[in-house]
This record gives structure tokens, sequence and C-alpha cells, in this order.
């Protein structure tokens, strides 16, 4: 992957790998959704009957216990069972052991815990589609871009250490000059000891309020006139955001600091999601069904378009000085001629920031995001249903 400008940088604050000896798995943190992806699909798993209950998505709630009594004639018997639901929507019933339970005891289970089952399916239904609205709603967070970044001064948070309170003798030893003149050395110690942790408490006090002062004179003028400023305030800026894909982004300012040039590494189509889950009114289970391929091309395309929504305006919100902002996003394809992965950009748009100014940012879920890009400078060969063709960017 080729890099037109110099400086480059990862966003990928959202999300966590995790290693297992089942492959490997992604829990994604984008604002407003948790979602676990892995080789074969997240599965959600609670445990009933005096059992923990568990999910690898969240924390475990609370153990719950239950008794599961079984008829007068024979004797109580309290059976720890595990149940899951996986991507495909399939419950499965399990002991601690990982052995099936058999169908009587499945029916038994349901019978007694039924609302915990639904509950445990409603979560997984909600993890499902809240990819998809993760995904859909990435540029509703976009700021606006009126308000000038500004330094929220943080007090220092460490304490100044105590002074030692000397201990007054007790009556016998006001009778023993020597303990008494022991007790005072032991205090006049406590006091240097004190006078050492007080200085060196000053000492990182004034270094942080240095640093203090140091962050305002950056925000407060060097993102106006300095490039590596702006540079690095924009990439604090664009990292704080917890995007639901590790993305790439390279970056050059110019025109002394009036014009930024942006390229985005967009996800490919086949990284989107592609089922969708529903809760029947009657039953336990969970419907998953498959997304048509043209619905799933029309999600791609609006989240394309929104991840660069998104850039745009957290650029000129992060930038005042930034008068102009060219984006282009490229996705990585084989070339049919070579069998190669190279790199085709699928939009490239540049934006004025009088024009950017009249969004309404207070109703950005009124906002088609792949309409609103069209109103400026775009190159986009793209049909009505997101197939794209490669453009140059701008």
């Amino acid at each position: 992957m080729a890099l037109r400008f110099r400086r480059s940088i990862k966003l990928a604050p959202g999300i966590r790998m995790n290693l297992s000896k089942s492959g490997m798995s992604w829990t994604l943190g984008p604002r407003g959704a948790s979602v676990g992806i892995g080789k074969r699909g997240a599965r959600l798993n609670t445990s009933f009957i005096g059992f923990s209950s568990s999910q690898n998505l969240h924390k475990p709630p609370p153990k719950q216990r239950q008794s599961l009594t079984r008829p007068s004639t024979s004797p109580t018997r309290h059976v720890s069972l595990i149940c899951g639901v996986a991507d495909d929507g399939l419950l499965t019933f399990h002991d601690q052991d990982g052995t099936e339970l058999s169908e009587s005891m499945v029916e038994l289970a349901k019978k007694q815990n039924r609302e915990a089952i639904l509950g445990l399916i409603q979560r997984k239904c909600d993890e499902i589609n809240g990819e998809l609205d993760a995904l859909a709603n990435i540029h509703l967070d976009t700021p606006p871009p009126y308000s000038r970044p500004r330094f929220i001064p943080a007090p220092y948070a460490s304490p100044a250490p105590l002074p030692p309170t000397p201990s007054p003798p007790r009556w016998w030893e006001k009778l023993l000059p020597k303990r008494l003149a022991k007790l005072e050395a032991a205090h006049q110690q406590a006091i240097a000891h004190h006078q050492r942790q007080l200085e060196a408490w000053e000492q990182d006090k004034a270094r942080y309020e240095k640093e203090q002062e140091q962050r305002q004179h950056f925000i407060e003028h060097e993102i106006y006139h300095d490039i590596s400023a702006m540079e690095r305030w924009l990439e604090e800026n664009l990292q704080d955001i917890a995007w639901p894909r590790e993305t790439l982004i390279s970056l050059e300012i110019a025109e002394q600091g009036q014009h930024v040039r942006l390229d985005v590494d967009l996800p490919e189509l086949e990284d989107m999601p592609s089922k969708i889950a529903a809760v029947p009114a009657r039953g336990l289970k969970l419907s998953v069904k498959d997304l048509p391929a043209a619905q799933i091309r029309k999600r791609y395309m609006a989240h394309v378009h929104g991840i660069g929504f998104r850039i745009v305006g957290e650029t000129f919100a992060a930038l005042p000085s930034a008068h102009r902002v060219t984006l282009s996003g490229f996705s990585q394809r084989n070339d049919p001629a070579t069998g190669q992965v190279r790199d085709d950009y699928l939009y490239s748009v540049s934006v004025e920031r009088r024009d950017w100014e009249r969004i309404d940012f207070a109703v950005l879920e009124m906002i088609d995001v792949v309409e609103s890009l069209a109103q400026f400078e775009l190159r986009r060969q793209m049909t009505k249903t997101g197939i794209f063709k490669p453009i140059q960017p701008i």
C-alpha cells in the first residue's frame, strides 16, 4: 500500500485483540456498541440452576442461584448447565464438562429459566444488529466547526504530604529523659523525611504546571501557526475516536496550514456485517437471516461515506486555521490483469470551510452522508446500488 503523504497514523482505540486456541477474535468498541467478531462469530453464554452467568462481550452478571425440583418421588438434584447463543441463532445447552444435555433436561431448563434465556437471546440479537447500527451511525458524533479548541486546565491530582504529628509522651516516659530524647529524635527524623517528600512533591507539581502551561500554549497558539503542531493536534483528535476497525490515515497540511489533505484506508465490502437478527414473538429462539447482497452494498456505501464525513468534520473542528479539507478514500482490490493487490480510490471530496458550516449539526440523524458529500467538489463513479469504479483522487 503506497502512501501519498509522509505522515501516517493508525486509528484503533476501540479495538482489543483476543487470542485463543480457537483463533483470533476482535472486541470492537465504537461509541454506543460493543461487538465481538471471530472466525466462527461471537457467542453469548449464560448458566442456570445454580450456575454462574457469563458472556464474552461484557463483565459477567452476578451469580444467580435457582433450584430445580424434581417430583417428590425422586430426590432433588441440582444440575449446572450453560446455555449459549451462537451467531447463527442456535441455542445450545451443555453441562460444565461440555456434554450436551438431553432433550428432557433442556425442556425443563427452558421452563424454569424462560426469562433468563429470553434475555440472553435479546442480548445476542442486540449485538448482531448493534454492529450494523454502529457502522451506519459513525457520522452522528461529528463535531460542528464553529467552536475553537479550548484548553481545560486540570489541577495537580496528588495531594501534598501531611506533616508528621508528634505523639504525646505517656506519663511514665516523662520521667525518663533518655526516653524523651529518643522520642524527640524520632520526631525530628519524621520531620526531615516529610521535608524531603514535600520538596519532591513541589518539584513534581512545578513540572506538571509547566507541562500544563506548555499544553495551553500548544492548544491556544501553536496549532494556529505551526504545521507540525497542527499535524500532532489533528492526530490526537482523530485517535480519540473509537473506530469500528483499524483505520490508516495519511495526511499533509499545505498552504501554510490552510489546506489539509487526507487519504483514508476504507474497509472492504467483504468486511461488512452480513446478518440481521430478530426475536420472534413466540418461542425461545433467535432468527438470524442473511442480508441481501444489494442491501450490504448500500450499507457499505453509507458507511464509507460516513467515514469521510466524520473525518472532514473532525479536521475542521480541530484546526480552525484550515480553510479547505480534501479527503480521498481508497480500498484494496485485486487487479484482474495481474492478480496483485492495488489501491483503488473510491471517492475524493474537497470541502471549503464556509460550505461545511452550512450543515446543521443539530440534526445529523436527518442527513444522508452519501448525498451530503455530493454537494461539495466530488469525484466518484458509483451506481445507485453502491458499486464503485476507481477514480483519480483530487
